[in-house]
């Protein structure tokens, strides 16, 4: 896969590029991430890549020349990170990893010229209803999430019990050691009866969903097992 990032301010991505798991994706080659400075597509005195807005208002609206001049070097789906977006979850990154190539367009000030979202733009994407300075940090989370799906770059089993991937939050989760300071872990994590230990991960999960997250247990048709132990946790939480 290959990911393209247009950004005003590229060095915030030197450390995304060059730490833990994206590090590892690009060094055995499951991803290439391509950052794109906007201000390289600027060809004014000083590469101004913001302007006032027309009709008046504050704040400053990214110029869509050096968007439009960069775009033609890219290809595939291209994102813009934007508080307007369709909020973005595991769903969207199921389906976003299946694409060849990916371009973000990472927006700042007040926004981008509109001309190139209705034109160039397939997909606005937000990560939440707050407001950050600009959108690289988004086109961070996007990047990783997709990332961690890929083939080989974290195990399958890792990233299938993630909060979110199947539906449910995650379970909780303890190591060694077994006690600390009064602490245990719980007995059926030490039983060895990985069938039993099965089933306490999946009714803490439902758990968590349930009191943290109900409208994704609604959202979900459950299994005949998930009914069971989602209707114990019910009686237990009265």
């Amino acid at each position: 896969m290959k990911i393209n990032i247009l950004t005003l301010f590229p060095k915030m991505f030197d450390s995304f590029l060059s730490e833990s798991i994206i590090a590892r994706a690009i060094k055995f080659g499951a991803v290439e991430i391509n950052i794109i400075d906007i201000r390289d597509y600027c060809f004014d005195k000083h590469k101004q890549a913001d302007d006032m807005p027309f009709g008046g208002g504050n704040g400053m609206v990214m110029k869509p020349e050096p968007l439009f001049l960069a775009l033609e070097n890219v290809s595939g789906k291209i994102i813009y990170t934007s508080p307007q977006g369709k909020t973005f979850n595991q769903e969207i990154a199921k389906k976003l990893v299946k694409e060849e190539e990916l371009t973000i367009i990472a927006g700042h000030y007040e926004g981008i010229d509109e001309r190139v979202v209705e034109n160039k733009v397939d997909m606005e994407l937000s990560i939440g209803d707050f407001v950050l300075t600009g959108g690289e940090i988004p086109a961070m989370a996007i990047s990783d999430t997709i990332i961690r799906l890929l083939p080989d770059v974290i195990k399958k089993e890792s990233y299938e019990n993630d909060s979110f991937y199947n539906g449910l939050l995650d379970y909780p989760h303890y190591t060694r050691p077994a006690e600390y300071e009064g602490l245990k872990v719980p007995e059926i994590l030490l039983s060895g009866n990985h069938k039993k230990i099965d089933e306490w991960r999946l009714k803490e999960s439902l758990r968590r969903t349930y009191l943290r997250r109900k409208e994704l247990i609604e959202n979900r048709e459950l299994t005949k097992l998930e009914k069971k132990l989602l209707d114990e946790i019910k009686k237990e939480e009265v």
